[in-house]
């Protein structure tokens, strides 16, 4: 993305500086008249079951269908294509129960707008001189992740193992310059080859809350916030901060309820009920979820794997809760803390706000990025619905 973006400031200013010296210098026949031009690029749109069309998305960015649907077509075309250089670009989609379908493009739908199939890979490339002088990098999110590029003609998502597309993210790239910067990095401030950790804290939102967020914003650091919901409407100013500095919050469940003894119906009604309160509040929904207790069965993964979000645990238990010692609490976590850990801590407590005054700067300082569960999970291959973790590691 910022390769992209670079590009386009550099024929900006080329244009600028073509327009001052073609002023400055109108006399002299010696200049040549000449013209910035836009660097060529993709634009696409994927259209989502009950939700229709998407926006129109540039290249390299990604489009994502909205909760509870998923891809059953795209549509994808190219801008700013040079006049003389010869091709076209073209893109296949297998259809789960239909298999590959022909290949289509530009500007054509490859899929099935009519139906509720959806979509399990894709393939996409260029022709005749485009193919020689550009390359077309894609990915899909599929299983709660998006795959790694591919290339010219090479499939992004895993076929015939009933896994639906979610979203898609294609870009244009000169031969040689390798595969874009993924843009969302850019957009986190994360570096993927950098160590990070995900600080979490449970069982609020609390006062102690607000000050945690206090630490993390003056460090521009970010957390996850396992709430429990019934607490959230007497401090909606609270959760509405974590998400402004972006923040995550998960789901606790509504009332701090062991999933174990819960009905698969029940728990995804206990689920609900955090989730309409939290978009009440704060315009969101939860991505993830951590089992009170850290309590979970073979029929409650099933239950949340239907419900489309993992559980999860910790790498590393500050025991805050047991001690209420900030030095205590640092110690447990200086002496054991690596690359993909999961941090457990509650912000009930007083004690762990200053915990964490100490620890946040600590960690920064030793090179971790604090980040999200999720900007995790995302950082190191994606978080499957139904399944448990306990880290990242990479």
């Amino acid at each position: 993305m910022y390769i992209k973006r670079m590009k386009k400031f550099l024929f900006g200013l080329a244009a600028c500086m073509v327009a001052v010296i073609g002023t400055a210098a109108a006399s002299f026949p010696a200049f040549a008249e000449t013209e910035a031009v836009a660097e060529m690029g993709a634009v696409y749109w994927t259209y989502n079951y009950g939700n229709g069309w998407s926006a129109e998305t540039k290249d390299n960015d990604h489009v994502q269908a909205p909760e509870n649907s998923y891809a059953t077509a795209i549509w994808v075309e190219l801008e700013n294509q040079p006049a003389n250089v010869k091709g076209t670009l073209s893109y296949q989609v297998n259809l789960s129960g239909s298999g590959w379908l022909d290949w289509q493009g530009p500007a054509t739908e490859a899929g099935d707008i009519a139906g509720d199939m959806p979509l399990e890979a894709v393939r996409i490339k260029l022709t005749d001189q485009l193919a020689e002088q550009y390359d077309v990098y894609y990915s899909v999110f599929q299983s709660g992740a998006w795959t790694d590029l591919v290339m010219n003609g090479e499939t992004a998502g895993v076929e015939a193992q009933g896994r639906r597309v979610d979203g898609l993210r294609v870009a244009i790239q000169r031969k040689g310059e390798g595969a874009p910067m993924d843009p969302w990095y850019a957009e986190r401030n994360i570096d993927p080859s950098k160590p990070m950790v995900a600080l979490t804290f449970d069982d609020g939102p609390a006062p102690a809350t607000w000050r945690i967020l206090d630490t993390l914003e003056s460090h521009g650091a970010r957390a996850t916030f396992y709430m429990v919901g019934n607490r959230m409407s007497s401090y909606p100013d609270t959760v509405r901060r974590i998400t402004a500095l972006g923040c995550e919050i998960g789901s606790h469940t509504w009332g701090h309820n062991y999933i174990t003894r819960l009905s698969a119906e029940n728990l995804h009604a206990n689920l609900n009920q955090f989730n309409t309160t939290l978009q009440q509040i704060a315009g969101i929904r939860s991505m993830t979820m951590r089992p009170p207790g850290g309590f979970v069965n073979e029929a409650s993964k099933l239950a949340l794997a239907s419900y489309g979000v993992p559980a999860i645990m910790w790498s590393i238990d500050t025991l805050d809760w047991k001690t209420r010692s900030p030095q205590a609490t640092v110690n447990t976590v200086l002496s054991q803390v690596r690359d993909g850990d999961i941090i457990l801590m509650h912000d009930l407590y007083g004690t762990t706000a200053d915990a964490a005054a100490m620890l946040v700067p600590e960690l920064l300082n030793r090179g971790y990025q604090l980040v999200t569960v999720s900007d995790l999970a995302r950082c190191r291959g994606g978080a499957q619905p139904g399944q448990v973790y306990h880290s990242f590691y990479p």
